[in-house]
């Protein structure tokens, strides 16, 4: 499971003096707890890895959306620490799908669900995201389902 891969590493980078990694790791646990008490309340998906690897997918896209605004204020330095933050969060996530696995996992899906048009792309991405969520950008995978659709 994910959360003990989570709790191991930040015991090692504790014991290691890892000061950066360790505060990263402990936002991560931060990030997960949130979601939990969030997942009280509403529907939270059946296996626990999928809510896992929503939240660090979730952290990587906010750092990355942070470090476009550091470049462009010219802030070098706090662009370097989330790049930083980005290397530890991605060595929990799974390997993601290259664009060719996605392509064919969406024209698989497309032809499974007999798609033909854009009024079925909410279908595809519905089935897209309960195959694949794990190992997946889907802010990516949107773009390819409307070359694919259209």
């Amino acid at each position: 499971m994910i959360r003990d891969d989570i709790k191991t590493a930040l015991v090692t980078a504790m014991k290691g003096g890892d000061k950066a990694g360790t505060a990263t790791i402990r936002l991560i646990q931060s990030a997960i707890k949130n979601r939990d008490i969030e997942a009280r309340t509403g529907k939270s998906p059946d296996d626990d890895n999928v809510l896992v690897v929503e939240v660090l997918q979730k952290m990587v896209k906010q750092r990355r959306e942070s470090i476009d605004m550091y470049v462009k204020g010219g802030r070098q330095e706090l662009a370097d620490a989330e790049s930083a933050e980005i290397v530890v969060i991605e060595q929990f996530l799974p390997q993601q799908m290259t664009e060719a696995e996605t392509t064919a996992a969406i024209l698989a899906i497309k032809a499974e669900l007999g798609a033909d048009g854009m009024k079925d792309m909410g279908r595809v991405m519905a089935e897209l995201k309960t195959r694949h969520a794990t190992s997946l950008d889907m802010s990516k995978a949107s773009g390819l389902v409307k070359a694919a659709l259209s």
